[in-house]
């Protein structure tokens, strides 16, 4: 499905092209308000222009305050439909016709611009009927269920949603390019240099203009740098009708706006990376805004907390309750404990549990800077409680100063780091390695369990060359309907194989020999392993073999034995639920709306067991499942494992892909039997936390069987009472867990911010990427209550009145209607929402398979905030070099994830965590190809799965490197891709071009800021 219709297909209703766009189709039938009747061409300067086309794209994209109606130069005949809504049904306001200001001349020096196309409003429209929407979401298990504050106003309706047959109409008309926000017909925008003296009411932020008259007159359009006490003025320039490349279909805007000329994520992380890239961080407390996480830099910490291990979703928190409320943003942090520290950084200082200054004896948060010292050192204040504590006698120290800091704070990590590791006196069991094989008929017929016990075989000995992990108990066991066990007790002659047939009531008979050291029974599992392929088919599998059952056989191992552990299953038969799903617990077994992503109550349970044992999963299927069968990614996911699929491992590119993931899988640092606790201020509560666990009555408190340096959670704060703004605000997250060697550590992060009762310095320290990945989780998460339409709307009304609250209280200057007005570091956060809305998870298309998007949810939630940046805007690197320049592109020049960025000469690599593609264009030269792929004809190479030969020559070698580079950054194996121009595999290709229209459905980049910008002007009408 298509936004925009073929030329000869008749132009559909709107609700209609509203619902492929992922935005509601309830509305009634009734007229529609036209935000564009008439579309007028406007000639705005020279038709010449002798720049080139990237040169004119560079000094588009120079400013920071842009022209939303700089339409390129392409013909935009059609009508574009828009229903309206008004933020309050008893007012009726109407935004004055805009009068032309006079040019400014001296603007206009410097270049001609070439004519561009835009669009004059009507002065009439349709009344439409405007919608009540509700606040507050119904209950999540992810949050807590209590509000506190009430909202300034409600945004009523959301963009074409459904509308209330209880209210009445109201004429509203649709901002049109160039107005001005205030009441004064006599207003006219300022030209530049008049508006020297308004900088200062202008908040730091990023205003994009739409450029317009009320007659075809000259003018010329601005972006314009709002930002403290500078602003300037910057020519936009056009591309020429002879230089444009030819767009696709979907690059297309509805309205004509022309995508280059709008706020852009890949030269805002380009900015950043510019500025940090290879620098050192100081993270103190009440620092200022750290670097985006896709920055590569090394941190210092200094009383704060590293950004990898926690991000604030802003560096400045509101004091009061109704001002968080009014910036409509949501107040919390990103927290990945496990964070991997950069290679040029001081590792993690670790202090033992005896020698450390003991935390909060009554609310139990650890000791951190944060704590302020009184009565000489004596007592200390936690500022999570707010209570005074009694320092023991044998961790006295007297302080120094008017600020009253100890005097051993530089020789004490816990009061002088934001990060610091205790290790524990109590230690606990050493965690296990259990493996498990399907031996069932299916398996055996396959022909792939030769290959993946030589892989078992290889894998362990390689354990036992490192001398580290030989020490790693192991156990073996096999299955088919019933469980086989194996006794690898040194003392044996040969390992013994116990049968289990009762599976319903599992009933271990021996515990000894089940889990052995590595380096006492490598021999007794090679020969077990040797054995295995050679196995007979004993019963029949017709019917499938139940996932859990080898799950709960190593659960029980694990119990039995008291230990945590890895369990790893090998999987081939035909997956089933256990115990069938006639039930009345089964999906469609009660009257109850259940969602497609919620699991079965009975994975659930089995994932809690594991849990509370510390037991993670990690499922290996290796047969093509048929499409409709039970998904087993439930158990796995919840317990910080993960589920990885193949195709009978025939090909070469499955097995190698199936030994990345196995030694990675082995290899990684883990975390077992682990507890996150969350502290916050004494004036703020945890209202929710979200991930890939199983919540539990607290939202402060999450348990979790295993975690690694990738697993994030995302939680959310609200106000309980003002905050001091002397005091600022300290967010601690305390991790309880134990290592491969049973070691018990508990690892404190600390994050000191300040307050602000100005609204406008909160909106300041928000970033893009960390609004991203918190919203990512909270709505991953919502899916398993809540309708995905729902779901998408919620979305855009949060940021549609986002963008109104930063209009209204905090652009004081003359911004007329027709420009988009976004905070500073928020100039990506329309193109991430976007992608996030009509992503497969939230909007699935014709194609999306269940069990995908069900795996999607699990991998995505599991993300950082670097990896889920990347997800939802892939990076797009150009591998040839340009016309204009012969130098060869480097990698960190991304490029816009769009059609038009793809030239038919160019070899682009498409970077996701989860997918990485190589797109060849149709014209690319011959001498490339016969570098790369070996072949000098285009229409001889193989598109789809593919690896690239390793041939000795310049492109080949940089080429291969880089797709090594950048499979070492992603959490699993992935395969590469071969995408050719115009082939039909290309598909693949448009769903990560996220600033296109999506072949699900989802609307484009530009149509999306444009509905923004329209929904948030109306809202302050």
């Amino acid at each position: 499905m298509m936004d925009v219709p073929a030329a000869n297909q008749r132009q559909p209703p709107f609700h209609q092209w509203a619902g492929q766009n992922g935005w509601s189709t309830a509305a009634p039938r009734g007229p529609l308000c036209d935000p564009l009747p008439s579309v007028q061409h406007l000639s705005l300067g020279s038709p010449s222009d002798p720049r080139p086309r990237h040169a004119l794209r560079q000094a588009s994209d120079r400013g920071c305050l842009g022209d939303l109606g700089s339409f390129s130069s392409r013909n935009n005949t059609h009508r574009s439909t828009l229903f309206a809504n008004n933020a309050d049904p008893s007012v009726q306001q109407i935004v004055p016709n805009a009068h032309v200001s006079p040019v400014d001349p001296a603007a206009g020096q410097g270049g001609n611009i070439p004519p561009c196309s835009l669009p004059l409003m009507s002065k009439g429209t349709q009344p439409c009927k405007p919608q009540q929407m509700s606040l507050y979401p119904p209950h999540s298990p992810y949050r807590a269920t209590s509000h506190h504050f009430q909202p300034p106003y409600v945004h009523q309706g959301s963009l074409n949603g459904p509308q209330s047959s209880h209210q009445k109409p109201q004429p509203i008309t649709p901002p049109s390019f160039g107005q001005c926000v205030n009441q004064n017909p006599q207003c006219t925008p300022q030209p530049a240099f008049q508006r020297a003296n308004a900088e200062s009411a202008v908040s730091a932020g990023y205003i994009h203009n739409y450029a317009s008259t009320t007659s075809p007159v000259q003018q010329q359009p601005q972006w314009t740098h709002v930002r403290g006490t500078l602003n300037e003025s910057v020519p936009r320039v056009a591309a020429q009708d002879g230089n444009i490349i030819p767009q696709s279909p979907n690059s297309e805007s509805r309205y004509g706006l022309d995508p280059e000329l709008l706020p852009s994520a890949v030269k805002v992380i380009a900015e950043d990376r510019a500025e940090w890239e290879g620098k050192v961080f100081v993270s103190e407390p009440f620092c200022r805004l750290p670097p985006l996480a896709t920055t590569s830099c090394m941190i210092e910490d200094r009383g704060n907390a590293s950004p990898f291990a926690i991000l604030s979703t802003s560096y400045c928190v509101p004091c009061e309750g109704q001002t968080a409320l009014l910036s409509r943003l949501p107040l919390g942090a990103v927290v990945t404990p496990l964070a991997k520290q950069h290679a040029g950084e001081k590792p993690l200082p670790v202090c033992k549990e005896p020698d450390c200054v003991v935390g909060c004896g009554w609310c139990g948060a650890s000791m951190c800077p944060a704590m302020g010292w009184q009565d000489c050192g004596q007592r200390f204040y936690c500022p999570f409680c707010g209570k005074l504590s009694e320092v023991p006698w044998q961790h006295y120290q007297p302080t120094k100063g008017v600020d009253g800091v100890r005097v051993d704070k530089d020789m004490r990590p816990e009061l002088s780091m934001g990060s610091y590791e205790i290790l524990n006196s109590q230690r606990g069991e050493p965690a296990a390695l259990l493996l498990a094989i399907d031996v069932s008929a299916s398996a055996l017929r396959g022909g792939h369990l030769e290959f993946v016990t030589q892989q078992i075989q290889t894998l362990l000995t390689s354990l036992i060359g490192e001398g580290v992990s030989s020490d790693v108990r192991v156990g073996l066991m096999t299955y088919d309907s019933r469980i086989h066990l194996y006794d690898l007790s040194p003392a044996l002659s040969r390992p013994h194989m116990l049968v289990i047939t009762e599976t319903e009531d599992l009933q271990l008979p021996v515990r000894e020999g089940l889990l052995v050291p590595l380096k006492d029974c490598i021999y007794g599992i090679d020969s077990v392993l040797q054995l295995v392929p050679q196995f007979s088919a004993e019963c029949d599998d017709s019917s499938g073999v139940p996932v859990e059952l080898p799950v709960r056989a190593g659960l029980a191992v694990l119990q039995a034995l008291s230990c945590p552990g890895k369990l790893l299953i090998f999987h081939t038969a035909s997956l089933i639920e256990m115990g069938h799903t006639n039930s009345s617990s089964g999906f469609f077994g009660s009257n109850k709306p259940k969602s497609i992503f919620q699991p079965s109550e009975s994975a659930v349970s089995l994932a809690k067991e594991c849990v509370r044992q510390g037991c993670g999963v990690h499922l290996f299927v290796l047969s093509q499942q048929d499409v409709g069968g039970a998904w087993p990614g439930n158990v796995p996911y919840l317990t910080g494992g993960a589920l990885h699929t193949y195709s009978h491992l025939q090909g070469e590119l499955d097995r190698e892909r199936f030994i990345a993931d196995l030694k990675k899988i082995v290899e990684t640092d883990t975390g077992y039997k682990a507890e996150l606790r969350i502290f916050v201020s004494k004036d703020l509560r945890v209202s929710g936390c979200y991930g890939l666990f199983i919540p539990g009555p607290s939202p402060g408190r999450v348990a979790m069987a295993t975690l690694d340096r990738w697993t994030t959670l995302a939680v959310e704060l609200a106000h309980t009472r003002g905050l001091d703004e002397t005091r600022g605000v300290a967010i601690q997250t305390v991790l309880s867990y134990s290592t491969q060697t049973g070691d018990r550590r508990t690892r404190v992060h600390t994050l000191t911010l300040r307050c602000s009762c100005h609204l406008q310095d909160t909106f300041r320290h928000y970033q893009a990427q960390t609004l991203l990945a918190f919203y990512c989780k909270k709505m991953y998460c919502a899916v398993l209550e809540r309708p995905l339409q729902e779901l998408r709307e919620e979305l855009q009304t949060e940021i549609t009145e986002a963008l109104a609250s930063y209009r209204k209280h905090c652009c004081s200057a003359s911004v007329s209607a027709g420009q988009l007005v976004l905070p500073q570091y928020l100039r990506a956060l329309p193109v991430y929402i976007n992608s996030l809305r009509k992503s497969e998870v939230l909007l699935p298309g014709l194609r999306s398979s269940v069990h995908r998007r069900l795996q999607q949810r699990c991998q995505v939630l599991g993300m950082d905030t670097c990896s889920t940046a990347t997800h939802f805007y892939p990076l797009l690197l150009p591998l040839l070099p340009s016309t204009e320049n012969s130098t060869p592109p480097k990698p960190e020049q991304a490029l816009r994830c769009c059609a038009v960025s793809l030239e038919p000469r160019g070899l682009y690599l498409v970077h996701a965590p989860l997918a990485l593609l190589l797109w060849v264009g149709a014209q690319v030269p011959a001498s490339a190809l016969v570098e790369l792929f070996n072949t000098n004809c285009f229409s001889s190479l193989p598109s789809g799965e593919t690896k690239l030969p390793v041939l000795e020559n310049p492109l080949s070698v940089r080429i291969r490197s880089l797709v090594n580079t950048l499979n070492s950054q992603v959490p699993c194996a992935r395969k590469l891709w071969v995408v050719k121009q115009g082939d039909a595999c290309e598909e693949a290709l448009q769903r990560h071009l996220v600033e296109d229209k999506s072949p699900n459905g989802g609307a484009s980049y530009a149509d999306f800021v444009y509905h923004l910008h329209v929904n948030s002007v109306r809202l302050l009408q």
